[in-house]
């Protein structure tokens, strides 16, 4: 089971307004519109997108991670190693 099973149908919300921001934003650059208030809807997409990526990542620690510690051995170091580059994703981004 996933670790943000408790919260898929908030996430799933979330997602598809961003979905329609974006949606927002093709139309935005198809009506020529002015590029810095195309800029602010990209910035306002990204910050949404950032903060699904942040809940998600919380839930995986929160019961993945945890989980895993109880376990121990391999499942715990790779529970670990996956947080830790998962959170380097996001911060290069």
């Amino acid at each position: 089971m996933a670790g943000y099973s408790s919260t898929k149908d908030d996430q799933l919300k979330r997602l598809r307004r961003i979905e329609g921001q974006i949606r927002g934003i093709a139309k935005m650059v198809e009506e020529d519109k002015y590029c810095i208030d195309v800029l602010t809807q990209v910035s306002a997409a990204t910050k949404a997108l950032q903060s699904v990526a942040l809940g998600l990542l919380d839930e995986h620690m929160a019961h993945c991670v945890v989980d895993a510690a109880r376990v121990g051995g391999d499942e715990q170091a790779a529970k670990l190693r996956e947080a830790s580059d998962a959170i380097a994703r996001l911060v290069r981004s």
